[in-house]
């Protein structure tokens, strides 16, 4: 991959823990315990953008039900890749008034951004409301945050973590894996 000299000391000093084909065959363990459970419910999967694009990219053709695909954008992070106060950017553009709904992220991390959508998505009177991440950090959420997912791929050690949708400085989200660096090469 074509990166430049910042970029590349980063990839440098990073070490994939989860290649592609192990979050592959975690979402397709993911997928069919969805399948399970949400199956006849006609649910609306809502991607919390930017992260959740390719997760939930990647998730859709592994489901074998009929569901309708949507979109929020709210963000705890900042640029400098520091939790700070939430930013809606988005809405989504459909009635959300007695559907089930999956909110679909890239990490679940402090748990702040997800109790804030599905906050929204029960203001606007979901029947009900489930989340599904990519990763499950370990860490201590934030009062208030969500404390685990309905659904998760896969675990992580509180690490920074980029790839598979995760952004370091809003690059490198397209990596086919999971790579992680240490603090002090951040």
């Amino acid at each position: 991959m074509q990166l430049s000299k910042k970029f590349q000391a980063v990839y440098d000093k990073s070490i994939c823990i989860y290649p592609k084909e192990e979050v592959d065959a975690a979402l397709d363990r993911m997928a069919k315990e969805m399948s399970a459970r949400l199956g006849n419910t006609d649910p609306v999967f809502l991607c919390v953008l930017i992260g959740g694009i390719i997760p939930l990219g990647n998730l859709l053709p592994r489901l074998d039900f009929q569901l309708e695909v949507n979109y929020i954008h709210v963000s705890s992070y900042g640029l400098e890749n520091k939790i700070g106060d939430l930013h809606w950017k988005a809405e989504p553009t459909i009635d959300l008034f007695g559907r089930t709904v999956v909110i679909v992220d890239d990490i679940l991390d402090t748990g702040t951004t997800l109790r804030a959508a599905i906050d929204y998505c029960k203001l606007k009177q979901a029947k009900e409301v489930y989340t599904a991440v990519l990763l499950d950090k370990d860490k201590p959420r934030k009062p208030g945050g969500v404390e685990q997912a309905d659904f998760k791929a896969l675990s992580v050690e509180d690490l920074f973590v980029f790839g598979y949708g995760l952004d370091y400085s809003e690059y490198l989200r397209n990596l086919p894996g999971i790579y992680a660096v240490k603090p002090e090469d951040l």
